[in-house]
């Protein structure tokens, strides 16, 4: 990455990514391939990525904090919880071969655009929380191997937590969200500890993406789309399956 338009490139897919995790959500299946395209290795661009997100959800969390939208300490229950997972699932990046792990997310990819699709809906209404007792139990034992996936990958992670919490722990999609963001950024700090350790992080490409993935967040948090929503989820989509396929047969 020597030109200077990659790194225009890199901001004008962080604002896509920030916009469309905002509201939508998947679109670090994008900002991931992408580095890959831009000519990193694979565990380098995985462990670079993790800047951009850890970025993101700590702005995510005291956004929410703002808000007043809190669910601690059961969110801290569930980050340490997935810390740990975290650990492993990055340990195995790092040492898994570029060719492989290209395929593997070619295959997440797609798994993740069926969720997407046909995701059942989360109701907005309040509902009686189920955080305590064997809730925060499973809870607990669930978010270790989200964790463990977080780790390795992340990509999409955020539509598994949040089907999770809304149906298992009948979470609102605000409290659920809160909850989300939370989780992610104690788990993201780990897994990238593990990969600057093994120095697969280049600080320069990740905190330009930040920049842009901040920029779009900032944005869409601001403007209503309305039924534009559809039309992104239809764009995320797309490009998902257009990377996916790239991945596996051009890569």
């Amino acid at each position: 990455m020597e030109e200077w338009y990659h790194y225009v490139l890199l901001i004008l897919v962080g604002f896509v990514v920030g916009f469309i995790n905002t509201v939508a959500g998947g679109a670090s299946l994008i900002s991931l391939p992408f580095l890959i395209f831009l000519g990193l290795p694979p565990s380098v661009a995985n462990g670079t990525n993790r800047v951009a997100i850890a970025i993101q959800t700590a702005i995510g969390v005291a956004g929410f904090k703002s808000k007043g939208v809190s669910t601690f300490p059961f969110n801290i229950y569930l980050g340490i919880s997935a810390l740990f997972g975290s650990i492993l699932g990055a340990s195995i990046a790092v040492d898994i071969k570029g060719d492989t792990f290209n395929k593997i997310l070619a295959i997440i990819m797609l798994a993740v655009v069926l969720i997407i699709v046909f995701k059942p809906r989360i109701s907005m209404q309040d509902l009686s929380e189920r955080l305590t007792g064997k809730y925060l139990w499973v809870g607990v034992l669930v978010f270790f191997f989200i964790g463990i996936y977080g780790g390795f990958i992340n990509a999409g992670i955020g539509f598994v937590i949040l089907l999770f919490l809304h149906y298992f722990n009948h979470m609102s999609l605000v409290r659920a969200n809160a909850t989300k963001v939370a989780v992610v950024f104690i788990y993201t700090l780990s897994a990238l500890a593990v990969f600057i350790y093994n120095d697969k992080v280049i600080w320069k490409v990740g905190l330009i993406l930040a920049i842009g993935n901040g920029a779009g967040a900032w944005l869409s948090s601001r403007i209503s789309v309305g039924k534009g929503d559809g039309y992104v989820k239809m764009f995320l989509v797309i490009m998902v399956i257009i990377m996916a396929i790239k991945l596996w047969f051009f890569n």
